[in-house]
């Protein structure tokens, strides 16, 4: 096991121009291409959706920043 320690924000630096899923405190979802991000917003592409508790509704977005204080989760699939 190497001491290396990875920060989070690392994490999501190597996440940009692959699709990722957001979950936010209030329970909605966003799913997109990862644009960018700064310590307070994630930006999502223009072919990112949404989705509710009460199910996943595709519904198309034009570019998306996203709060980052409301984040909950974030899974990236690079």
């Amino acid at each position: 096991m190497s001491g290396a320690t990875i920060l989070p924000l690392e994490l999501v630096d190597r996440c940009i121009g692959s699709r990722i899923w957001v979950v936010m405190k209030s329970e909605r979802e966003f799913v997109g291409t990862l644009l960018g991000f700064d310590d307070y917003v994630i930006g999502l592409s223009t072919h990112s959706s949404e989705g509710t508790p009460a199910g996943y509704k595709k519904t198309p977005l034009a570019k998306t920043l996203l709060n980052g204080n409301n984040i909950c989760a974030v899974r990236c699939a690079y």
